[in-house]
Formats: structure tokens, C-alpha cells, sequence
């Protein structure tokens, strides 16, 4: 681990004596790429130099244990025994910094919601977990742009498809995907019985045109008059899209206001990714079989995580994790969970590495 992070502080020293160079600074490019790849292996070197401080400090304070004053060798005591858990510390967040990244995390995503078993109720619960990620979004100063959205007639949605941007979002939200259930007294519920209703939830990255090159003879474009309410002019043009990818037989609806062209460039977008994700899928063909168990058909037997209303608990299936504060996560404070998920998984990972 010593030598790897010895190179890395020494490509980091290198990049930033690049910064300097004019023909860096003056090609866009060149400075862009420059950037990345600082910017890529930074928290590992600045976590490796502060490494080096603790032990050089260390090694100063057990050296200090000779000393014939006992005054001094008091304090050396003191010193190592502040010293030593941070070093271990250190060393831990190094071996987490230096796993093989995930070359998605840095992406934007596209979310998809889809409601399940469960009718209005599964409707609704849908739209009130589509408000929670756009609440997460906003904490993190994360855009939210509604793609799509079908919605049902007391007010819920059938599905909503949605791009979030911003910094790191996939790194965040990838293990979101799957059936999420819901347990609760519905308002229509005259006898105060609790019922149960599902979702699916889909994390995609986002693909750039450079992941996925999508030919025009691939695609058919048709378009149709969008529905909505009654009157509007929305209802009069033909402004909604339907793209079909013809090899895959992938199929993407998209509907705005009135504008056609931003209708086909909200479908690309969508198209794109899904796309991508089958891509990837081809390349991990095992972790595909995981992802489409963990997805699942929206049945109420196939879960990832649990939201029960009359004990405001919330669990996560997947790494036993049980909070009693579903009005919290409700409202958007997913960080418990999604840094537990993520220290799970990173976990899992190291074992994985210290296994090979």
C-alpha cells in the first residue's frame, strides 16, 4: 500500500507542476484532463501526508520515552496514546480511498419510479417517495428535472421518470435500486387496517454521447398530441415523443408543454442510459442477475426496504439497518441510510480485496 500511495503522491507532484506549464493553461483541454486527474487521486495523498506527520510524531514521542525527565516522558505518554489511534485511523480511510472506483459514481442519474401491487395506494406512495429524493436533492444542492410523469387520478404517480445532477449523485443514490414496500392505514381504509403496497425504484448513471453512440438509422421517432388537462394547448399539438431503438426494441415516451424538440433531447437522455445500462449489464453479467433479483416486479414478496407508518420505523433489508424515524427519512434526511449502505458496501469490498 506504501509504495502505491509513494507513486501516487508523485504523479500528484507532477500534475501540479503541470498547472504551470503554458501549454496546459492555455489549452482547454489539456487543462480539463489535468484537473480530472488531480482531482481523482488528491484525498488519498492529502490522507497519505497526514499519515506520514502522525507517524514521524509518533516516532519523535517514542524517542522521548528515553528521556531521563519524567515530566517529558509524561507527556511522550500522553502524545503516543493520542497519536496511536489516529494513525490506525489514517490507515483505514487510506485502504477505503485506494478500492477500485466505481466509474459511474461520478455521473449524474436518471430515476425511475414505478408503482406496483398496491393500486391508488401504491400511487401515492410512489409520489411521496419521489418527494423524499427531490427534498435528498435539494439538501445536497442537487438539480431535479422531471423527465416523465404518469400520474394517477386521486393525485399519485403510476411513474415518474427524472434526471438529478449534480456532484457525485450516483455515488449516493446507486443503491436505491429495488422494490421499496410500504405499510400502512390508507385514507380510503373505512376499518383502520394496515395494508401493504410496493414501488420500484431504478437508479441509472446518465450516459454522455462519448458512452454511447446511438445511430441515427437506429432510432424511430414518432410523435402524438400529449395528454393532460383539458383545454390546454398541450392537448392540441402534436408535442410528445416516442422513441424506439430498433436493435433493442427499447422504448422511451417523453412529454413536455408544447416543445418537441426538448421532448426528443429528454428522450435521448433517457434512451442513453438505458442503454448504457444494458451495456454494462453485458460486462457485469453477475452483478445483472443481482440488480434484476434486487429490482424485481414490484411484488410485495421482493423488498429492499420497508417504511411502516404506524411505527414510524423505517428498515433497510439488505444490511439490517432499522431506524424509528420515518417522518425524518421521509422528508429527505436519508443520509443515516445511505452512508450506512455505502460503509456496508465499501466493507464488503475490503473484504473482497484482503480475500484476493
Amino acid at each position: 500500500m506504501l509504495d502505491r500511495l509513494e507513486q501516487m503522491e508523485h504523479r500528484y507532484n507532477e500534475l501540479q507542476a503541470q498547472f504551470a506549464l503554458p501549454e496546459v493553461l492555455n489549452d482547454h483541454e489539456k487543462y480539463q484532463k489535468t484537473a480530472k486527474a488531480l482531482r481523482e487521486i488528491e484525498s488519498p495523498v492529502e490522507k497519505f501526508r497526514e499519515m506520514k506527520q502522525v507517524r514521524a510524531a509518533l516516532s519523535d514521542a517514542r524517542q522521548m520515552l528515553q528521556e531521563s525527565d519524567a515530566d517529558l516522558r509524561q507527556m511522550a505518554q500522553e502524545e503516543i496514546a493520542a497519536l496511536e489511534p489516529r494513525a490506525a485511523a489514517l490507515e483505514d480511510e487510506l485502504r477505503v480511498l485506494l478500492l477500485p472506483k466505481d466509474p459511474n459514481d461520478e455521473k449524474n442519474i436518471i430515476l425511475e419510479i414505478r408503482a406496483g401491487t398496491g393500486g391508488d395506494e401504491a400511487s401515492l406512495f410512489a409520489a411521496e417517495i419521489f418527494r423524499m429524493y427531490t427534498r435528498f436533492a435539494e439538501q445536497k444542492r442537487w438539480k431535479v428535472e422531471v423527465l416523465s410523469l404518469s400520474e394517477s387520478g386521486i393525485g399519485g404517480y403510476k411513474e415518474v421518470i427524472a434526471i438529478i445532477e449534480g456532484d457525485r449523485v450516483y455515488s449516493q443514490l446507486k443503491w436505491e435500486s429495488g422494490v421499496h414496500r410500504v405499510q400502512r392505514v390508507p385514507a380510503t381504509e373505512q376499518q383502520g387496517r394496515v395494508h401493504t403496497s410496493a414501488i420500484t425504484v431504478a437508479v441509472l448513471p446518465e450516459a454522455e454521447e462519448v458512452d454511447i453512440k446511438i445511430e441515427a438509422k437506429d432510432i424511430r421517432i414518432d410523435t402524438f398530441c400529449s395528454s393532460g388537462p383539458g383545454g390546454q394547448s398541450v392537448n392540441t399539438t402534436y408535442s410528445a415523443v416516442r422513441i424506439t431503438h430498433l436493435p433493442t426494441n427499447t422504448v422511451v415516451s417523453c412529454q413536455d408543454e408544447k416543445s418537441q424538440i426538448k421532448n426528443r433531447e429528454k428522450g435521448m437522455r433517457v434512451l442513453r442510459a438505458r442503454l448504457y445500462e444494458m451495456e454494462m449489464e453485458k460486462q457485469h453479467a453477475e452483478l445483472a442477475k443481482e440488480r434484476k433479483q434486487m429490482v424485481g416486479s414490484g411484488d410485495r414478496s421482493e423488498k429492499i426496504r420497508t417504511y411502516n407508518f404506524p411505527q414510524n420505523r423505517v428498515t433497510d433489508h439488505r444490511i439490517g439497518l432499522t431506524l424509528h424515524q420515518l417522518d425524518l427519512v421521509i422528508q429527505g434526511r436519508l443520509h443515516p441510510i445511505v452512508d450506512a449502505l455505502i460503509a456496508h458496501y465499501q466493507a464488503e469490498q475490503l473484504k473482497g480485496e484482503q480475500a484476493a
